[in-house]
């Protein structure tokens, strides 16, 4: 295929990918549809160490800690702080904006 940009042309092929024909179809606005799955599972690169300006970086971000399943008595207690922290939040917004309609701010 022919392609033009800025006056650069240049031909492309644009990557083939193996499907075949998956089990589910359908029909939407007056148009068939059906799902494809690809024959052959995608592969990741693998990460690579990067430098941009003297400063080391990877592709890929590396997890530093482990998550640990958190205890029911710890969710509880994050989600009462969360209201908690929500509710405060939205009294100060009230508190602003009615000290700044009545002319205080």
């Amino acid at each position: 295929m022919k392609i033009t940009y800025r006056g650069v042309s240049y031909d492309y092929e644009p990557p083939t990918v193996a499907v075949q024909e998956g089990a589910v179809a359908g029909k939407f606005r007056g148009l068939d549809w059906r799902f494809h799955n690809l024959k052959k599972p995608l592969t990741l690169q693998p990460p690579v160490n990067l430098t941009y300006r003297g400063v080391a970086y990877f592709n890929r971000p590396t997890a530093t800690q482990e998550a640990t399943p958190a205890s029911v008595n710890e969710k509880s207690r994050w989600l009462i702080l969360n209201r908690a922290k929500a509710a405060k939040n939205r009294n100060d917004s009230m508190l602003r904006r009615t000290a700044y309609e009545v002319g205080l701010a």
